[in-house]
């Protein structure tokens, strides 16, 4: 399983150079959409990997209670690879300004949200209380 996990690491690093490249090579006009949407990229790619990094080897690519993380970015945001994931994704709709994608984003936004439902499941019956303390406490 470990590595699958460097494969996927791997993966995420050529998607994100190759998404960068895009940005800074692409010839699309610059007004206020590629503006947004850079911003959008850049945040959402940077909080990716911080969250990835404050992770640690609690990441797995299906749900597994490791260890509850609840600091740094993981003390507002229970998902926030997710979160920032979506960011990063609308940024570039914003960029290429293509209106179907957003019909994505949702499908991504959904896919997220039933993910993210059975991780807090598996969450909740290895921590317990002290899952849905931290729970209270965040936001998605």
């Amino acid at each position: 399983m470990e590595g699958r996990l460097y494969v996927f690491t791997a993966l995420q690093i050529v998607i994100m150079v190759a998404l960068f490249w895009f940005l800074i090579t692409w010839s699309g006009p610059w007004n206020w959409g590629r503006y947004l949407g850079t911003v959008s990229v850049v945040v959402g790619a940077g909080f990716i990997v911080v969250a990835r990094f404050q992770l640690g080897k609690s990441f797995s690519l299906a749900p597994k209670a490791k260890k509850l993380i609840t600091a740094g970015v993981y003390s507002k945001i229970r998902n926030p690879i997710y979160v920032f994931g979506s960011l990063l994704f609308a940024g570039f709709i914003l960029i290429v300004q293509r209106p179907i994608l957003w019909i994505l984003l949702s499908v991504l936004v959904i896919a997220q949200s039933i993910r993210a439902h059975r991780e807090a499941r598996v969450l909740e019956d290895a921590f317990g209380d002290e899952y849905r303390e931290y729970r209270r406490k965040t936001w998605f």
